[in-house]
């Protein structure tokens, strides 16, 4: 979803530009309605670098930009015969930053213009990130109102606000005339049921990643409290407010809110972070105080004062 203002600014610069897009069929939903893409090409996992290859080999490409920069995608882009360049994932300041405290990302801009920097001086424009969905909103939350997200997942345990920080949010929301709704994946479905048991006025929308039918869900809020995920940047994807709670990672790794009207929420006042630049299954310190600290006043305080100036 982070490679989407590189697709559309570069569309816009020629409009018969034919753009091919490279990637796993599981993430396949968030392009697969995007009018600047002129072939979306998917591998399953298991696919060798030899079988990709032939795939792209059947067309003649004048220029191949890797925006993963990875083992695999290396490989296969070594074997292909075209000018080519690579997105810089500034590993050796991600490891001084984490093992070191030696912050050289000060001055790092977010991802989406990391994107854009492979190809030197590219200039994306404002519109932010892009998740196009045909799919109607869930009938369960027709005639509601003041609806409020809530995505409780995350795939690391030290990237998660606590179970039950999301519930006491949720109580005062629902006393303060708010109705709670539920988004999450395959993987967060255990969290969302544990979560809405515990709250009266709470829609479960947690689906086996219908990625789709979530945007359109989270276009009916007002806004959207998660963590930092990817349904954060589904979010901001769709133009809905975000309240994201930043816990083990921080700003400077580039995966903040993109382009749209959001608040990040996170503990400062500790030496301990970032522990990991992806998170980690557990604290390494022990105490959690990254979330812990982060309580469900303070993020009720800050989306009503969000709300108001909107």
């Amino acid at each position: 979803m982070l490679t989407t203002p590189l697709i559309r600014s570069l569309k816009k610069t020629n409009l018969k530009l034919e753009i091919h897009f490279l990637l796993r069929e599981e993430y396949q939903d968030m392009l697969i309605n995007n009018p600047y893409i002129s072939n979306l090409i998917t591998i399953k996992r298991e696919d060798s670098s030899s079988n990709t290859k032939d795939i792209l080999s059947q067309n003649k490409y004048d220029f191949v930009v890797d925006l993963q920069n990875n083992l695999r995608s290396r490989n296969l882009t070594s074997q292909l015969n075209y000018p080519k360049v690579r997105f810089r994932k500034l590993s050796w300041q991600k490891f001084l930053l984490v093992k070191f405290k030696i912050n050289k990302l000060k001055a790092a801009p977010p991802i989406p213009v990391r994107y854009a920097s492979a190809l030197g001086n590219f200039t994306l424009d404002d519109e932010g990130l892009d998740l196009f969905t045909k799919n109607n909103p869930s009938d369960k939350l027709n005639r509601l109102t003041n609806l409020i997200g809530f995505c409780p997942g995350s795939r690391h345990y030290t990237k998660m606000w606590p179970n039950e920080y999301y519930i006491e949010l949720g109580k005062k929301l629902i006393d303060n005339n708010f109705n709670i709704v539920l988004f999450g994946g395959r993987d967060d479905k255990i969290i969302c049921q544990k979560i809405s048991s515990e709250l009266s006025k709470c829609i479960n929308l947690s689906n086996d990643n219908d990625i789709l039918q979530t945007a359109a869900d989270m276009k009916m809020c007002k806004a959207i409290i998660c963590n930092d995920s990817g349904l954060m940047h589904a979010a901001c994807a769709v133009k809905v407010l975000v309240i994201a709670i930043f816990g083990s990672t921080i700003k400077e790794f580039g995966f903040t809110p993109y382009h749209c009207k959001n608040l990040i929420l996170e503990n400062k006042s500790l030496t301990c972070r970032p522990c990991s630049h992806i998170g980690k299954s557990s604290c390494p310190k022990g105490h959690f105080k990254c979330m812990k600290e982060i309580t469900p006043q303070l993020v009720y305080n800050g989306l009503v004062q969000f709300l108001n100036h909107q």
